[in-house]
């Protein structure tokens, strides 16, 4: 399964690339929120990791134009970001990400909410 990794900082980008890598998945990155729609574009993967504060475009805005898109709209996003308050997680929801942890994580869930959300597309 392949997999979209997006965040502005390279220290969460490697941490998060890594574990999904060691865990057996083919993974790519992007370092905003434009790299980020040129790349689910070419790549079609099939779940994307999301920051939502970033430069040129945040996740938010990514999470709408995946989703609005008859193309990709079927592709997987959890949300990750630092933005830990009820309002933030409400508006992910709203914006239609399927899943949204906050940093700082525990590995094991970040992959446990991954590896769920990756369960739901072969369910379908």
């Amino acid at each position: 399964m392949k997999v979209l990794v997006v965040d502005d900082n390279r220290t969460y980008l490697e941490t998060i690339s890594s574990l999904l890598s060691d865990s057996g998945l083919e993974v790519s990155t992007a370092m905003d929120g434009v790299e980020a729609m040129d790349a689910i574009r070419e790549q079609k993967p099939d779940l994307v990791v999301l920051d939502v504060v970033m430069p040129r475009m945040n996740g938010y805005e990514v999470c709408r134009e995946v989703k609005g898109d008859e193309s990709t709209k079927h592709i997987r996003i959890v949300m990750c970001s630092t933005k830990d308050q009820a309002f933030d997680i409400e508006w992910a929801k709203r914006n239609q990400a399927d899943a949204y942890v906050t940093k700082p994580f525990k590995p094991q869930e970040l992959l446990a909410t991954i590896k769920n959300q990756l369960r739901e597309i072969n369910r379908k």
